[in-house]
């Protein structure tokens, strides 16, 4: 079974920075081919925003490209853990953070990120004050 397991989000000011953690688990065992694991944010009373991925594969990454100036992804492949590093928080930042992962060919990424995600986490709130 495939599991993402976000964490790392919290209350802080703005300004300050955060890094979320996504721990996956059951790819080898349940995925064939390339997937893309990210990161999606839905802020109060909005839509759910793709931010970023990076491919299972061979680690390219991905963005948003309003989201590439102070949004950083990542992977540690021995602890199967994917990191979204959010620098220069703003408080319209607030969201709950969710992980994600679906076939990197589905990918639509440029002005808009969207993935037809296969596997999602629970969410991480990112609470940022002004």
């Amino acid at each position: 079974e495939v599991q993402l397991v976000e964490s790392g989000g919290g209350l802080v000011q703005a300004g300050g920075s955060l890094r979320l953690s996504c721990a996956a688990s059951g790819f080898i065992d349940e995925v064939y081919g390339d997937y893309c694991i990210g990161w999606f944010r839905q802020a109060p009373g909005k839509e759910r925003e793709g931010i970023s991925c990076i491919s299972t594969t061979d680690g390219t990454t991905y963005y948003r490209d309003d989201m590439k100036a102070r949004f950083t992804i990542s992977r540690d492949n021995a602890k199967n853990t994917v990191y979204l590093q959010i620098d220069g928080l703003k408080p319209e930042d607030t969201a709950v953070y969710y992980c994600t992962a679906g076939p990197t060919i589905t990918l639509v990424y440029g002005e808009q990120f969207e993935l037809d995600s296969e596997y999602w986490g629970q969410g991480t709130q990112v609470t940022v004050s002004s």
